[in-house]
């Protein structure tokens, strides 16, 4: 690639750079991280480091732990970074475009997915028209699976593909400051061509990195607003990237990360307790696809209760069905944890199967009543509009999913339309099939049928809204009256709780 620096140049026949390879950028390098305020009917865009994309008429914010990484790392290494989200911020765009304005970045980074690409792009054409000389960055699964087509349709200058993508941009500045050699996985735009590094590698050690620079990333935007937490404020934190299991096929982050790595679960608490002592966090949601298990669990339950922290701090994960038993339910339940996130997806064995979930729907029904039993809350994922499913399929999910609510065996549900997106293998076995709809990404949203289906669309959207009516029984409101230990923070979480019910019912209507 050789050394940059000079102005960028648009060509109307197609995107372009003009540059200098003489001369190298001067340290440090001003580096924005960016989240333009998109602005839709829909709502409000739940958009960063979020596996499965929305649109909320009831925000909720998801603290960005890789993209914090990236601005961590690249200010200790000298650089000057703003952190720029003018989604959670509530900025209107010429409030961001002011803010952008003042901090005068060189380089822009921005995460994407499917069903904002679009707007993105016509952002970058409008960023660089009006600042000609500012690098952009982009980063994500959509342009992890199909980089080629972002750089046909804006004037992007670098793409950095897979999950690692805040090594990558410390390594893309050392290359820019010192002429470092790029590392796998980093795409380029020059002389009329589009170039790579080869494809992305996760060697990089995780317990090497340092703790996220909080104050930097302006945590709190993301502490309240957020379906999670039932005690504010709260935060993120990822103690592995991504899934121990990293085979479902919808999934999006199996395009970026195809290998599972962990942290060190020592270094993990003791993030943990400076969350506690330093900014009175509540409440930490661990963003690993499926938090480790096994001697890595047991060693970060049994270091939690031996410092105290169980009784400081709740703590929310992702897991998987079928992989836990009773007791180690209840010594994650002693050691702080409140809430477990499950994909259950379906109902049906034919489909789970078929998305390669290594779960039978029996280990569904028990390993919900075994986290519930131990005192956990139970959160699961459903997901309806699958090509192969008929409505006795979609009564099977219902029933189960309400079943579940019935039973006090799942505390809160999410429930999509399922998406397909680029890079992920149901993509890939969809296309050949020809049973994609459409390819205009706008419509990858979780709200719209972009796969053919034998079912009509409002049976598809009926069965979300019946779900979400399972918290309106009389036995799912009874259980909450009773369980309620902790009146002010229970009490808000159930009003939030409401109000997001009923922006879930507008999102399906």
């Amino acid at each position: 690639m050789g050394q940059l620096q000079g102005a960028l140049t648009f060509r109307a026949q197609g995107w372009d750079t003009a540059v200098s390879k003489s001369v190298l950028w001067r340290l440090p390098v001003r580096v924005a991280i960016i989240y333009p305020p998109l602005l839709s009917d829909k709502g409000v865009p739940l958009l960063s480091q979020n596996r499965q994309f929305q649109w909320f008429h009831r925000p909720t914010y998801i603290y960005p732990v890789v993209p914090a990484l990236a601005a961590t790392l690249a200010h200790k290494a000298g650089h000057e970074v703003a952190w720029l989200d003018g989604i959670a911020e509530g900025w209107t765009p010429d409030e961001f475009d002011a803010q952008l304005k003042a901090f005068n970045p060189e380089l822009v980074v921005l995460e994407t997915k499917t069903p904002v690409v679009k707007l993105h792009w016509q952002f970058v054409r409008s960023l660089v028209m009006q600042r000609p000389t500012t690098r952009v960055v982009m980063v994500g699964d959509h342009v992890t699976a199909l980089p080629a087509e972002t750089f046909a349709n804006c004037p992007v200058n670098y793409i950095l593909t897979g999950g690692n993508y805040d090594f990558l941009l410390l390594n893309l500045l050392a290359h820019l400051t010192r002429d470092d050699a790029l590392e796998p996985g980093i795409y380029w735009r020059e002389g009329g061509a589009v170039h790579n590094s080869g494809t992305f590698r996760l060697d990089h050690d995780l317990r090497t990195q340092p703790w996220i620079d909080r104050d930097l990333t302006r945590w709190r935007l993301y502490s309240v607003k957020n379906g999670n937490f039932r005690r504010t404020p709260g935060t993120y934190i990822m103690s592995g990237r991504d899934c121990w299991h990293g085979k479902c096929t919808f999934c999006s982050w199996t395009t970026l990360y195809p290998s599972y790595r962990t942290r060190d679960p020592i270094d993990v608490v003791n993030e943990i307790g400076n969350l506690i002592e330093r900014y009175g966090v509540r409440e930490i949601m661990d963003d690993a696809g499926s938090l480790p298990v096994g001697d890595w669990l047991t060693t970060f339950c049994r270091e939690m209760i031996a410092r105290g922290y169980h009784k400081k701090i709740r703590i929310d994960c992702n897991m998987r069905f079928g992989r836990l038993t009773l007791d180690d339910y209840r010594l994650m339940r002693q050691a702080g944890f409140r809430l477990i996130l499950f994909g259950m997806e379906s109902a049906n064995q034919a489909t789970l199967d078929r998305l390669v979930k290594g779960v039978q729907v029996a280990q569904i029904r028990e390993g919900a009543h075994a986290a519930a039993r131990a005192g956990l809350d139970v959160h699961v994922t459903v997901m309806f509009g699958y090509p192969w499913e008929n409505e006795a399929d979609v009564r099977n999910t219902v029933e189960l999913a309400r079943t579940l609510l019935r039973k006090g065996d799942a505390y809160t549900l999410q429930v999509t339309m399922v998406v397909p997106y680029p890079g992920t293998p149901l993509f890939r076995e969809l296309d050949a099939q020809g049973l994609l709809q459409t390819r205009n990404w706008d419509d990858y949203d979780m709200r719209t049928a972009v796969m053919k289906c034998p079912l009509p669309e409002e049976t598809i959207k009926a069965a979300v809204r019946q779900v979400y009516r399972g918290f309106l029984l009389p036995e799912t409101i009874l259980r909450r009256i009773v369980t309620t230990r902790h009146p002010v923070d229970d009490l808000k979480f159930y009003w939030r709780g409401f109000r997001s019910l009923v922006g879930h019912l507008r999102d399906f209507r």
